[in-house]
């Protein structure tokens, strides 16, 4: 068994896409609307997905914003330096939640983003 992919409810699939794609350097890895149903799906990753976990973005034609709700917490991604990463992301105008530094009651150095739908991201330093 394994984790196939994480669903994300998105209002603005093309402004989506571009954050996953140029933001955390995913690649769009196919993408399909479904006219019966009013949706459209895209696969975003970083390798195929038949050895890798996506994330999967909805959206739901006509439907432009989503509340949090208190259930759902983040999506953690692994990168080298988490300082760089978040100064990376800054720079392209990403919103930046928690600055990089360790995390609470740890020495993992970690940091927050949040996609444009507002779903946080964690950024988790590479252990070494």
């Amino acid at each position: 068994m394994r984790i196939l992919h994480t669903m994300l409810r998105v209002g603005d699939l093309d402004r989506s896409i571009k954050f996953y794609t140029e933001i955390f350097g995913m690649s769009l890895l196919r993408q399909k609307e479904y006219p019966d149903g009013e949706f459209t799906l895209a696969f975003l990753g970083y390798g195929d997905e038949s050895e890798n976990t996506v994330i999967e973005l909805t959206y739901n034609w006509g439907t432009e914003k989503y509340e949090m709700g208190s259930g759902f917490g983040h999506i953690a991604i692994e990168v080298d330096d988490v300082y760089a990463a978040t100064d990376k992301i800054r720079s392209q105008d990403g919103k930046i939640i928690r600055d990089a530094g360790p995390m609470n009651a740890g020495s993992t150095i970690i940091s927050f983003v949040e996609d444009p739908d507002g779903y946080q991201i964690e950024l988790i330093g590479v252990k070494k």
